[in-house]
């Protein structure tokens, strides 16, 4: 019981690390990377597909996106689509390809994309702390049904404790990595 207990939180917590980092890929950096673009939806006959399904995007150096459409006409619709999205990017068109410069950071926009990192980790520790008392409940109620014993209930607790300290430090670290990579010039 204590051990589905343990895998079931541990499972949940990779979870919310995982969203974590991927909510860490849609803050950019100065440096241009595909990701950036995951985000955005573009109509594709009748419905909203992400970007990727209807381009392929690579990195033409480091400032620049190159973007190319499967088919000649979503040209247009890809660059509105791009201008739509809260990205803050100006995409160019040059034909069947279409260019997006990554503007550099100012010393005010990188401490705004820290604030906002520093918030998703804070939501990711919140979620994790919030699946410890999930757990610690779940044991408690054995403990209540006569299932386990108060030491299995203390040692259940402290591992949940031991796996709830684990992931807060990964979720340190990763935003240490991500305050790095913004403060980077």
């Amino acid at each position: 019981m204590l051990n589905e207990i343990n895998q079931d939180a541990q499972t949940r917590m990779q979870k919310s690390a995982d969203a974590l980092v991927e909510n860490f890929k849609k803050i950019r950096t100065g440096r241009a990377h595909p990701s950036i673009l995951e985000s955005v939806m573009v109509p594709y006959y009748g419905s909203d597909v992400p970007l990727t399904q209807v381009a392929n995007i690579s990195v033409e150096d480091g400032r620049t996106l190159s973007i190319s459409p499967w088919e000649r006409p979503m040209v247009g619709a890809i660059e509105k689509a791009i201008m739509k999205s809260d990205l803050g990017l100006n995409p160019a068109t040059s034909g069947e390809v279409i260019r997006v410069p990554m503007p550099a950071l100012t010393e005010e926009t990188r401490k705004n994309y820290i604030r906002q990192a520093r918030q998703e980790a804070e939501n990711a520790k919140i979620a994790i702390r919030n699946i410890r008392r999930d757990a610690n409940g779940d044991i408690k109620d054995l403990l209540k049904e006569k299932e386990i014993t108060e030491d299995e209930q203390r040692r259940g607790e402290d591992q949940i404790q031991k796996l709830t300290d684990k992931f807060v430090a990964e979720v340190d670290k990763l935003l240490e990595a991500k305050e790095k990579d913004l403060m980077e010039i």
